[in-house]
């Protein structure tokens, strides 16, 4: 057992590794094969990065609709160390316009290189490679920026007023979209703002985004900003733009409401009395500090681990040597190898494991103190248990969900198969959206997961059997049998991952700041879920 602790423990320096800085990269593609004579593809690209000779997904832009050559305004935010090869994998999908997941679309393409190849070169440009890789007449585009030190966002929210009308048939459905001009003369995409339809006085939803996406702290930077008539066929009418800097914007903190003339080039020289194409007007704008995941946990952020684990009959009979649960003399069975490989990361940094179980029975026996002293205790209670227990079924996961949702935890499921309350389930991970939790899931087995992928929330947005969407994606599914031949640490490193990010955006969210950044700033809120 002593090799499986070591080689956990060597995922620790995976995540105690000097991160040389933080890279933005930026996805364009050009030139994409209509697969369907009807209509134009609608693109997507997903980032993949490879570990331990696994490709785990980062993450993926937004869809673009009726689009051949799209530029996404998603931006990929990765760290850069100078002392690894990290090979990223750029995957090109046309996505379905009923489904936005990835099980039920058409591959176009890849393109495999290194984070050092597009660091050094600032855009990288090379042709996606089909299916027996073959080359595609398709290429994908990726631009770098090293951040600068400020994580500073700032939230804002445009509208605009009698802009042109551009369809015969109706009111034009405008979308604005905003550059930050870079030093070479050249735009990079910031955002896009959702379509709304049918409307010359539109209302676009508020957004947030990073300063050092905005203007690259550079708060003179010029930014243009472009109104479009969307169209279905990826064609969409110019209506007009403007130019403005961060500086400018932030004088609507100063209580002046800012708004710019709309205007169309080719119309200001055609037309003698052209005033504008309609005014956009800037609604709202807020400084949003931002926290990292070490200034709350340095400020004492206690986050309690627990671990909930399948004891259903289907994992078969402990005392028999094909069952997932088989506890081997020499050899730990799936089960522990799992356990052992997330709960290294998590128990160093407590001193105690929640330990607790579907359908909600404490491991050790003891209802009043179910805790265990570390990743040993967390092992020996469950060596300890089996001999005492008759598994039995069903897999029931919401009454987990929902009894550790009462704190801040992050929960470790390992599960041998099938959910038989998904309903339920899908309940109750809605509700702990709001909550400040992660829930970690491992499917242990060769048994059919795909109701364990829905649940995560990278293949679209999960949502309750009453339709209510969950308000961030708090769960992480891997199966177990992808890191059979992998160390302990790459499971550990996948399933972890996303923890820093969600447990950050819970707190930021809230407007809730670490203690020891607010100990001297009366007007801060508590630091507490």
């Amino acid at each position: 057992m002593s090799n499986i602790y070591e080689s956990a423990e060597a995922t620790l320096g995976l995540c105690n590794s000097s991160c040389l800085t933080k890279v933005e990269l930026r996805v364009a593609c050009r030139g994409i094969s209509d697969r369907d004579a009807l209509s134009k593809p609608d693109p997507c690209v997903v980032l993949k990065m490879q570990s331990h000779g696994q490709w785990f997904e980062v993450d993926r832009t937004e869809v673009i609709r009726s689009s051949i050559n799209p530029v996404f305004s998603k931006v990929f935010l990765v760290d850069f160390y100078f002392e690894e090869v990290q090979r990223l994998r750029y995957e090109l999908h046309d996505i379905s316009s009923a489904h936005n997941g990835l099980r039920d679309t058409d591959f176009l393409g890849a393109m495999e290189c290194t984070l050092g190849q597009i660091v050094s070169q600032r855009k990288l440009s090379k042709a996606l490679l089909k299916q027996g890789n073959t080359t595609s007449k398709s290429s994908i585009t990726v631009t770098s920026e090293e951040l600068s030190g400020n994580d500073d966002y700032v939230e804002l929210s445009f509208s605009a007023r009698k802009l042109d009308d551009k369809d015969f048939f109706s009111k034009s459905d405008p979308f604005l979209e905003i550059f930050r001009i870079n030093d070479d003369g050249s735009g990079s995409l910031v955002h896009r703002t959702e379509t709304v339809m049918n409307d010359l006085s539109p209302v676009w939803k508020s957004f947030k985004v990073s300063l050092n996406t905005l203007c690259s702290g550079d708060h003179d930077r010029q930014l243009k900003c472009t109104v479009y008539d969307w169209d279905s066929n990826g064609k969409h009418d110019f209506i007009g733009e403007f130019q403005t800097t961060y500086k400018e914007i932030r004088t609507d903190l100063e209580g002046r409401q800012m708004q710019w003339d709309c205007i169309n080039p080719k119309y200001q020289v055609k037309k003698k009395n052209y005033r504008n194409s309609g005014v956009v007007v800037l609604n709202h704008c807020k400084i949003i500090k931002m926290y990292s995941f070490l200034d709350y946990i340095m400020g004492g952020c206690q986050i309690q681990f627990t671990v909930a684990i399948d004891f259903t009959a289907s994992n078969g009979d402990p005392g028999n040597s094909c069952s997932l649960h088989y506890i081997h003399p020499y050899q730990p069975n799936e089960y522990l190898k799992a356990l052992v490989a997330v709960c290294v990361c998590v128990c160093l940094n407590s001193p105690l494991t929640h330990f607790q179980v579907s359908h909600d029975f404490a491991v050790n026996f003891d209802e009043d103190n179910p805790e265990c002293s570390g990743i040993q205790g967390v092992v020996e209670a469950y060596q300890a248990c089996l001999p005492k227990i008759q598994l039995y079924g069903p897999t029931n996961i919401a009454p987990i969900i929902q009894k550790v949702a009462s704190s801040y935890f992050i929960l470790l499921i390992l599960t041998d198969g099938v959910i038989t309350d998904m309903a339920d389930t899908r309940e109750a991970i809605v509700h702990a959206s709001h909550l400040p939790m992660s829930v970690i899931i491992v499917g242990v087995g060769n048994a059919d997961f795909s109701d364990m992928q829905m649940l995560d929330g990278d293949d679209g947005i999960l949502r309750s059997p009453k339709g209510e969407p969950v308000l961030r994606d708090i769960v992480q599914f891997v199966p177990f049998k992808d890191f059979k031949h992998a160390s302990p640490a790459a499971l550990a490193k996948s399933v972890l991952a996303e923890v820093p990010n969600q447990v950050v955006d819970y707190y930021n969210a809230k407007g809730i700041h670490p203690k020891c950044l607010s100990d001297y700033d009366e007007s801060t809120r508590p630091f507490s879920p």
